[in-house]
């Protein structure tokens, strides 16, 4: 196996050291919360104090020190809490990854709070890098994505905020468009009228509205009346 298809996770506790092979893109993913099967992210069934002695805990020692001796369990607690030994090529390529994830989400949820609109994704990356942002590749999008439109806010201006749609469709379209409308993001009301108008308030983030706004348009084919409001 390549030595890039695998990385170690350690985890020290009382004392004591314990390691598993893992996937790196999959074991990351799995920490920050992703449904992935563990199975998917480990490289084998064993728990190490040293994997390249090939030292193996006993099922002993990993109950005496986590409670339980299910390989699988051990290595939900090491991925979460532990450190991954990735190689200087793995962690380039993750922190890109990473700090790609967290330009989308600043996209995706911010706006420039003097003209209500989405800000585009490369004017966030050369903020980032006028604020100098280190990426750090243990913490979660959402988390590092607060602290990121924190500290770019100095040279763009730049909040989180939500957007509240309302859109009202004429009977002609209204049951075609039903579906789609209710998948753009969070439904906060929503009512029949009794001429067959279908009225719907949707919550999401307000980077988001502009797309929301042209899937509105092309499903109701440009008969919905659109209100927005940015909080």
């Amino acid at each position: 196996m390549s030595s890039r298809s695998y990385v170690i996770a350690r985890y020290e506790v009382k004392g004591r050291k314990f390691e598993i092979l893992v996937n790196p893109d999959k074991a990351l993913q799995y920490r920050e919360g992703a449904r992935i099967n563990i199975d998917d992210v480990l490289v084998g069934d064993y728990v190490y104090k040293d994997v390249r002695k090939g030292d193996r805990a006993s099922p002993e020692e990993l109950k005496k020190i986590f409670g339980t001796n299910d390989i699988r369990k051990v290595a939900d607690i090491i991925i979460k809490k532990g450190e991954l030994q990735l190689t200087t090529e793995q962690r380039r390529k993750l922190l890109e990854a990473k700090k790609k994830q967290i330009i989308n989400y600043i996209a995706r949820s911010a706006i420039d709070p003097q003209t209500k609109t989405p800000i585009p994704p490369q004017r966030i990356e050369k903020a980032m890098e006028e604020a100098r942002v280190s990426i750090d590749l243990y913490k979660s999008v959402e988390e590092q994505a607060t602290q990121i439109v924190r500290a770019i806010a100095r040279v763009l201006p730049i909040k989180i905020a939500r957007a509240y749609i309302t859109v009202k469709v004429p009977p002609e379209v209204a049951a075609r468009a039903y579906q789609e409308l209710r998948r753009l993001g969070e439904v906060k009301n929503e009512r029949w009228l009794n001429d067959g108008s279908y009225l719907v308030e949707i919550e999401l983030p307000a980077g988001m509205q502009a797309e929301a706004i042209d899937r509105i348009n092309r499903v109701t084919k440009g008969t919905a009346e659109v209100n927005v409001k940015v909080v």
